[in-house]
């Protein structure tokens, strides 16, 4: 210290001496705080800075935003619920049903063969009867059986008559006149019978071929041989008679048992 005031003083000496080296070693006592050690205590301490009950409140708006964006876009990423499509109702429609009958105002197609002048295909008027195919084909020809034919009964679009050959009394059985074909769906004409069982049974002794060749399980030939059987035999008198006629068998007598009679 003695020497620096001595600087400040203009000292010509200008020599610091061995005193002054004394004079600025200077010790510090240990009850002083160092100031260096404060200086590092308070740079902690910024960095330790409590953010008071504002900034509290600050920090915990701040996590509840975060935790509701973090929800919301977990959420977008679920797919979309599927939904079924409600379909309309299809009404089943039958095809059977859809399907329109024959026209009654149309003329009506059918098939003539056997004996008769010019056999084939005829075109008749929509109430054309039997008769009057039988007359477009030319006529039957001399010997063909029209007793076995209606000829007063209306024709269906797609029949087939067949002229037959007339069987003398006493003489073997020949092929018999008949009408095949199936009746239309709906038509305002008498319908031609089906192969369904008959509403009555069927009269052995009165039927004619047409009516016998419209039961299950009898075409045209066997039908013929039943009135052939009649016309030589007389009348039937039993339905087990029946089983003489060619062409039917046991089995067959069974089935045709409960559709005719005597």
């Amino acid at each position: 210290m003695a020497g620096l005031q001595r600087r400040l003083r203009g000292d010509p000496a200008g020599e610091p001496s061995d005193d002054d080296d004394g004079d600025d070693e200077i010790s510090v006592p240990s009850w002083i705080p160092d100031g260096r050690a404060d200086r590092g205590a308070s740079w902690l301490a910024a960095i330790r800075a409590d953010p008071g009950r504002s900034g509290g409140i600050a920090l915990a708006v701040i996590a509840v935003v975060a935790v509701l964006i973090t929800v919301f876009a977990l959420m977008r990423d679920e797919p979309p619920p599927v939904v079924s499509a409600k379909l309309p109702p299809v009404e089943m429609v039958s095809s059977a049903a859809a399907r329109p009958g024959p026209d009654p105002n149309q003329p009506v197609v059918v098939s003539v063969v056997g004996l008769v002048t010019k056999p084939g295909l005829v075109t008749l008027a929509p109430d054309a009867r039997i008769a009057d195919a039988v007359s477009a084909a030319g006529g039957a020809l001399n010997g063909a059986d029209t007793l076995g034919l209606n000829l007063a009964r209306h024709l269906t679009d797609g029949e087939q008559i067949v002229v037959g050959i007339g069987t003398p009394a006493g003489q073997p059985t020949a092929l018999g006149s008949s009408v095949s074909g199936a009746p239309p769906a709906a038509s305002d004409r008498p319908a031609a019978p089906g192969k369904g069982a008959p509403s009555d049974p069927v009269n052995l002794n009165t039927a004619t071929v047409e009516q016998l060749d419209a039961l299950p399980g009898v075409g045209p030939v066997t039908a013929a041989a039943i009135v052939a059987w009649r016309d030589t035999n007389g009348k039937y008198t039993s339905v087990d008679q029946l089983g003489e006629v060619d062409g039917i068998g046991p089995a067959r007598l069974e089935k045709l048992r409960p559709l005719v009679r005597v």
